[in-house]
């Protein structure tokens, strides 16, 4: 039996709450002249099964001109993390339209999850550039060394040593009263 693998994302879906990483897997139905199809596999972000299976067959239809109608869905599973305690670096090739034309771009983010990683994805091009769900195709994520990563904003957290100083601490206290002699003293 023939596996075809491909990875997509949704690029018409609302990207609603937290991602999750489905791993789908269908095929045609058999009949008397295919009695042994092709079986698809697609790694989907979406926010639940539904979504997901929903994605699958808008991608197959797309991709291999086979409708749900025609067509079964073997497997759904959520694909979980190796290692879900430990930070890693993600770099996520993307492409999407804006109000001017299809830009490609690369972008890197250090999160816990791919799907966490795909989530601030989604987050973060909303935010800087108004990128709706649907105008999003992300075409690879992959972990990455901490030698590899290109991004400032990436790489200033790689030092073993970074502090985060807490410059202008106000203690409150329940004892003092608001009105006092002395100004309160916020340099430690």
């Amino acid at each position: 039996v023939e596996v075809a693998h491909f990875t997509l994302w949704t690029n018409k879906m609302k990207a609603s709450g937290q991602l999750t990483q489905y791993v789908v897997t269908g095929r045609k139905k058999p009949t008397a002249t295919v009695p042994k199809p092709a079986i698809y596999k697609m790694t989907i972000f979406a926010p639940d099964v539904v979504t997901a299976k929903s994605r699958f067959w808008y991608f197959l239809r797309q991709l291999k001109k086979i409708k749900k109608a025609v067509g079964e869905v073997m497997d759904v599973h959520v694909v979980s993390e190796k290692r879900p305690g430990t930070i890693k670096n993600y770099a996520i090739a993307l492409k999407y339209d804006s109000r001017s034309g299809t830009h490609n771009m690369h972008r890197e983010y250090r999160e816990l999850s791919k799907a966490d990683a795909v989530t601030a994805c989604y987050r973060d091009m909303a935010s800087r550039h108004r990128v709706r769900a649907r105008s999003l195709q992300i075409i690879s994520v992959d972990e990455v060394p901490a030698s590899k990563c290109l991004r400032a904003g990436v790489k200033m957290f790689h030092d073993s040593k970074i502090k985060f100083p807490l410059p202008h601490r106000v203690m409150k206290s329940q004892n003092k009263s608001k009105f006092v002699t002395s100004r309160p003293n916020t340099c430690y």
